[in-house]
């Protein structure tokens, strides 16, 4: 399953940091190292689970390999939540009334 590779890529705070990195403008993996303390080797795999993921993309320009996050990734996550997004306004209605109920 997708989401299961997506929520594991996301589960490492070091790849969270690099993909709201990423979410704020395309870069390179050296720039990416700004601020986070990993060597390059392991900046590669991480940029590697999250390519494997659906989350990033890259795109080759000479020497370099600048990364950028993909959309279709995040449509997934997006119609994951959807499914729950309906069930928790119920759910807290019923707690609320259940509360207001063990007050009177």
């Amino acid at each position: 399953m997708v989401e299961n590779e997506i929520f594991r890529a996301l589960a490492d705070p070091t790849r969270r940091a690099i993909f709201e990195k990423l979410a704020t403008g395309g870069s390179n993996a050296s720039a990416l190292r700004d601020g986070i303390d990993i060597s390059q080797p392991a900046m590669s795999q991480h940029l590697a689970v999250l390519r494997s993921a659906g989350l990033i993309r890259e795109e080759r320009q000479g020497r370099f390999v600048n990364y950028e996050v993909d959309p279709e990734g995040l449509t997934l996550i997006a119609q994951w939540l959807a499914k729950y997004r309906a069930y928790w306004p119920a759910r807290i209605e019923a707690l609320k009334i259940l509360l207001k109920d063990m007050d009177q």
